[in-house]
C-alpha cells in the first residue's frame, strides 16, 4: 500500500533521458560481452572475432526491440509523446537530423520484421538481425551457411542473451509514476 504512495513522479521528458542513459548504458557494457560471447559460440566452425567496441549495428538493433515494446508498455497518446522526445533525444546522440534518424530506424524496423516474418516476436528479431548485420553466416558449418540461414540453437542461445537489453518496464512502474 505504501510503495503506491511512496513512488517518484517523473516526466516524460526525464524518462526519455532514463530510458537513453539506460539503454545506452546497457549496450557500451554489455556488447563486450557480447561479441566474447558470440565469438565463442560452438555453433560457428571459426570465430567471427567481433570486437567489443563495434557496437553500433547492436546499438540500433537494441533500440529498435525496445521501441517496439514502447509502444505495448504506454497508453498510446503517452507512448506517442515519450516516443517523440526519445526520437529528438537520439537524433542529437547520433549526431543525425531528426527525419534521417527516424528513417534509419524505420529501415531498421522494416529489415527486423521482414528477417522475421511471420513470428511478432521481437526478442527473436533481435537475435536475427545481429546474426544479418555481423554476418555470422559465413562462420557456420558447411549445411548453415550454404542456406545462408543462423543455427537455431545459436539463436535460442541469442534470445537469452538479448533478454538483458530489453528495458524492464514494469519494473520502472514500480519504482516511478508520471506527472
Amino acid at each position: 500500500m505504501f510503495g503506491t504512495l511512496l513512488k517518484k513522479r517523473v516526466s516524460d521528458d526525464k524518462l526519455a533521458n532514463v530510458f537513453i542513459n539506460g539503454l545506452f548504458n546497457s549496450i557500451d557494457n554489455g556488447f563486450p560481452i557480447v561479441a566474447e560471447f558470440i565469438n565463442e559460440d560452438p555453433a560457428f566452425v571459426k570465430s567471427p572475432n567481433l570486437r567489443g567496441h563495434n557496437n553500433y549495428e547492436f546499438s540500433l538493433i537494441v533500440i529498435v526491440g525496445n521501441l517496439s515494446f514502447l509502444e505495448s508498455s504506454f497508453e498510446p497518446d503517452q507512448a506517442e509523446k515519450v516516443e517523440r522526445l526519445i526520437f529528438n533525444k537520439l537524433a542529437v546522440a547520433y549526431d543525425m537530423e531528426l527525419h534521417a534518424f527516424k528513417s534509419l530506424i524505420k529501415d531498421y524496423q522494416t529489415f527486423m520484421t521482414r528477417l522475421n516474418s511471420p513470428s511478432k516476436n521481437w526478442i527473436y528479431a533481435m537475435s536475427k538481425a545481429i546474426f544479418d548485420k555481423y554476418t555470422l553466416y559465413n562462420y557456420q558449418d558447411e549445411y548453415f551457411k550454404r542456406m545462408q540461414a543462423p543455427n537455431p540453437l545459436f539463436l535460442k542461445r541469442m534470445d537469452e542473451v538479448i533478454e538483458n537489453f530489453v528495458w524492464d518496464w514494469e519494473a520502472f512502474f514500480k519504482k516511478y509514476k508520471f506527472d
